[in-house]
């Protein structure tokens, strides 16, 4: 009988997806910012088997708008660096994959692959990335190298549109150099040969002679080829632009359906976002992962209690993934469903962590193992086997030589 194919990531952030969710009393919300509380999270969800989890970050403030800062002070303000947590959570963990969100707007690719690629050492091939982009003009403004549209005009202004092609298109390069820079080194370009006093091979080190629209990168990487060759590429998109950056550059992309309508709609516009932008047909598939925010029902609590209770603390909840609220059974037969479409796997945002997260490892997945759905044990050792992806990465760099 062949394993389950269908995956499970969790998508951590704060306390969890409900801004009131620091209220609540198993929030831990004083160790919020302390290695101890990811840790314990990221351990949790690797005792419910789960793929891999995505740890949040932007480059400005949290906000109850997406697009503008606010001065709210009733809700989680402030973050630890994404990627430096999954770098610290790597040690204490065994077969869970890591995918902090790195935002490639202002920053470099050169920085970005270097950090990417040693989260993989140090997590031994569980390592990946969740590119983001940022068109928020505060943000331009922590860093003072350009400035930008922002979206106060809304999404519907030709400006914005246009600065959105703009950043994905800056995206999607950003992600190129990342790559070329993670094949710069053959897997065996380290000799590390007392002897012969040959530490590497310096025919095994290649420049990639990067020239694009917006990066000029020479190369090499100064860190040593990644475990995995290529770590798993990820990106969120909710439209036809960004979705073409995904089929450019990703492994996984998430996508928010509201009802299977919408789910087989979205399915199609992936599915010809890939075929826009020719991707090769010797490339891997795209992943297609479902987000959805859950509030599962509880021994003291009906998620649906629990969000009605929640909205009446401050803001209400608003999000741009479906609200699912339920029993583990209800919630894995809605997840159930989604794999009959096509779908790869979901992504759960817990709307409380505390109290949403064991509920996911306890019940949401006990649920589909019974359905034949998810996996009883972990089956590879790095994040690309357990998703099915190629282990052996070709390097394109392989037959040339750095002079």
């Amino acid at each position: 009988m062949s394993s389950p194919t269908f995956h499970l990531a969790i998508a951590l952030d704060g306390a969890g997806w409900h801004p009131a969710a620091w209220r609540e009393p198993g929030s831990r919300r004083e160790e919020l910012f302390s290695p101890g509380y990811w840790v314990d999270l990221v351990q949790e969800a690797e005792r419910g088997l789960i793929d891999f989890v995505t740890i949040e970050d932007t480059l400005g403030l949290q906000s109850a708008d997406p697009f503008v800062p606010d001065t709210r002070t009733d809700e989680v303000r402030g973050r630890l660096d994404a990627l430096l947590i999954a770098s610290r959570v790597a040690p204490v963990t065994e077969r869970i994959g890591l995918v902090p969100t790195v935002t490639v707007t202002h920053t470099e690719p050169f920085h970005v692959s270097k950090a990417v690629a040693t989260l993989d050492h140090v997590s031994e091939g569980r390592g990946g990335w969740q590119v983001k982009v940022s068109g928020r003009s505060d943000e331009a403004q922590h860093f003072g190298r350009r400035e930008l549209v922002g979206f106060e005009a809304g999404l519907a202004d030709p400006a914005v549109q246009t600065q959105v092609v703009e950043l994905c298109d800056e995206a999607a390069e950003a992600v190129e150099v990342a790559r070329r820079l993670w094949d710069s080194w053959e897997p065996d370009a380290e000799i590390r040969d007392a002897a012969t006093d040959r530490f590497i091979d310096a025919e095994k080190v290649h420049r990639i002679e990067f020239e694009g629209r917006f990066f000029s990168v020479r190369g090499p990487a100064i860190t040593p080829r990644p475990p995995q060759g290529q770590p798993v590429v990820a990106a969120l998109a909710h439209a036809e632009v960004p979705y073409r950056l995904a089929a450019r550059s990703a492994d996984v992309v998430f996508v928010t359906p509201h009802g299977l309508d919408d789910a087989r709609g979205i399915l199609a516009q992936v599915a010809a976002a890939v075929d826009a932008e020719r991707r090769d047909p010797g490339r891997e598939r795209l992943l297609v992962f479902a987000d959805l925010l859950v509030f599962v029902d509880t021994a003291a609590e009906s998620g649906a209690a629990r969000l009605q209770r929640l909205d009446g603390l401050g803001r209400a909840l608003s999000s741009d993934a479906a609200v699912v609220t339920g029993s583990a059974a209800s919630l894995a037969e809605q997840l159930a469903e989604l794999a009959s479409l096509g779908f790869d796997g979901v992504r759960l945002r817990p709307g409380v962590l505390a109290d949403d997260l064991p509920a996911i490892v306890d019940g949401i997945v006990p649920e589909l193992q019974r359905r034949g759905l998810f996996r009883t044990r972990y089956e590879a050792a790095t994040l690309r086997g357990q998703l099915g992806l190629s282990e052996e990465v070709a390097d394109r760099y392989a037959k040339a030589v750095l002079r």
